[in-house]
């Protein structure tokens, strides 16, 4: 089975391109669900977290405060580097577990859909690399239209990940996504359909 790799940058459209690529059906491994699952409540993952950052990341239920954690490891490299050190193995085993099983049930490709994959130096292990990329501006009035935050807010967050034209320069396929919704299922189709070709893969299953 092949495992491609979808990433992008702040409301650059990932996610629609997921979705779409999904209802074509195409499996997609979401390295957020797994990170999720990694910290989940009552796993070691969790406990490893609260011991990192106190008590205080803990919602009263017993659960992880994720916004907390995002607050405290923001423009903090060293405290963003030791939680990384946690959950980045526990969702590496995750991943190879969704993708032995997808094998194993006749999958001929897979979506491994993260933010972080070129920042954590994996592109290679999941070629072709599909980017989704929009220009700064588009990606603000999404994030503030989607998130409710402030557009100096969102401008913050675009600074504290890598620069989305260093991502596009390592992507085997680049999905512009500058206008409408169905446009960008339409350039995801296409790319589909050149992913499939180039790994020989029969592009009739995702019709």
């Amino acid at each position: 089975m092949h495992l491609f790799g979808l990433t992008g940058g702040i409301a650059s459209g990932k996610s629609a391109v997921a979705a779409r690529l999904a209802e074509r059906g195409v499996p997609i491994i979401d390295a957020d669900l797994l990170a999720r699952e990694a910290v989940a409540k009552g796993s070691d993952g969790l406990a490893a977290v609260v011991k990192l950052f106190g008590d205080g990341v803990l919602l009263d239920d017993g659960s992880l405060d994720r916004k907390k954690v995002a607050a405290a490891v923001f423009g903090d490299d060293d405290k963003r580097r030791a939680l990384n050190a946690i959950v980045h193995p526990i969702v590496s085993t995750l991943t190879f577990k969704a993708a032995s099983r997808l094998r194993d049930e006749g999958e001929a490709l897979a979506c491994y859909e993260a933010a972080l994959i070129v920042e954590n130096g994996v592109a290679d292990a999941f070629r072709p690399l599909v980017v989704v990329s929009a220009p700064e501006e588009l990606q603000v009035a999404r994030a503030t239209a989607r998130d409710g935050a402030t557009a100096d807010e969102v401008r913050a967050r675009i600074r504290a990940q890598m620069p989305l034209d260093e991502k596009v320069a390592v992507a085997d396929f680049v999905i512009e996504n500058t206008g409408t919704l169905d446009e960008l299922n339409r350039r995801t189709d296409d790319v589909l359909a050149a992913i499939c070709e180039r790994l020989g893969v029969d592009a009739d299953r995702y019709e």
